[in-house]
């Protein structure tokens, strides 16, 4: 971190407000991405199955049923 500030040190202050500005731009950007998480509103929706499937043929049976 320390030959970072060196370098943005060594810049002009036009080219270090620049710097600034895009350093904001991506802690504004992946800060952001922070807050979508993935959506499993779907668990447990085939457990009526469990008993008459393995893993494997749930999986396979789900697929062909999307595809239906």
């Amino acid at each position: 971190m320390s030959q970072l500030k060196e370098i943005i040190n060594e810049l002009s202050p036009a080219l270090q407000k620049e710097v600034e500005d895009f350093a904001l731009f991506l802690n504004k950007k992946y800060k952001s991405n922070k807050k979508y998480y993935l959506k499993q509103g779907w668990a447990g929706s085939l457990k009526e199955y469990k008993n008459q499937y393995t893993a494997l043929e749930l999986q396979k049976k789900a697929l062909q049923w999307r595809s239906d």
